[in-house]
């Protein structure tokens, strides 16, 4: 039996202004989760084999460039400090009980499924809004910060691939690249001949009490022991997301023209 646990509250901004909430479902939640595994694996005698989904957001203000998984934490948000207690649980759990039990530190992983909410998603849903004349401005952040950025479909493959291993053990998940979000707006904008930098607005709002500059992980450990590899690079990822929410656009004026 295989149990992924990717529940969260997991917007670090949001985090500042609802902490005991995000903390109770990040940390609290994992808990409950091994303690249910727990008793069930004593129970029934049936293996459990568990996943625990952590974040590059634990290395906060990083101690060293790339981060690894001996990197120590250094988390810089509610949402950053309840992975960390959720990471230490899993293993906790893993040498006390002799659970199969996995972290995956993960780095940011985007899709076209990614919540509009989060910058990657808010910028292309923006794209396909200007061209569709539907918005004019784009209010964001801080666009210096930098990230490792990867496609989700390859990180989840990453989270099956380590619990298909004969030991459980805590992996770094990541592209080893950090790029800004100034060169997300760059390529997603220039992808459909627009120029970002008149379209986006800065907004003090989306700035963190306490950033986070940069990540870039190193998934060494990854790739020798589970022979992952990411197969989508930085360009095609956002291309991809531009393309995924144009296209979005598209078919909903359809529906619409079709409904009148």
């Amino acid at each position: 039996m295989e149990v992924y646990n990717l529940g969260a509250q997991s917007h670090v901004r949001v985090s500042f202004d609802s902490p005991e909430y995000t903390v109770d479902a990040v940390g609290m939640g994992i808990l409950r989760i091994l303690e249910a595994v727990r008793d069930y694996q004593k129970r029934t005698g049936i293996q459990v084999k568990f996943y625990q989904a952590g974040s590059s957001e634990m290395f906060g203000k990083v101690m060293e460039i790339p981060q690894k998984e001996t990197t120590p934490f250094y988390p810089r948000s509610p949402y950053a400090c309840a992975k960390v207690y959720a990471h230490w649980q899993t293993v906790n759990y893993r040498e006390s009980y002799g659970l199969f039990a996995c972290n995956g530190i993960l780095f940011n992983h985007e899709s076209e499924r990614r919540g509009e909410t989060f910058v990657t998603r808010k910028i292309t849903r923006a794209v396909a809004r200007i061209l569709a004349g539907e918005q004019d401005k784009l209010y964001l952040g801080n666009l210096s910060s930098k990230r490792d950025w990867g496609y989700a479909k390859d990180y989840v493959r990453a989270m099956w691939l380590m619990l298909q291993q004969d030991e459980p053990d805590d992996y770094v998940i990541a592209t080893n690249e950090t790029h800004s979000i100034k060169e997300f707006l760059e390529i997603a904008f220039k992808y459909v001949n627009l120029d970002w930098q008149k379209y986006v607005v800065f907004d003090p709002r989306y700035l963190r009490p306490a950033e986070v500059d940069i990540l870039i992980g190193d998934s060494t450990k990854a790739r020798m022991k589970l022979g992952w590899q990411p197969s989508v690079t930085f360009e095609e990822l956002v291309k991809l997301m531009v393309d995924h929410d144009i296209q979005a656009r598209e078919k909903k004026f359809d529906i619409v023209h079709h409904v009148d």
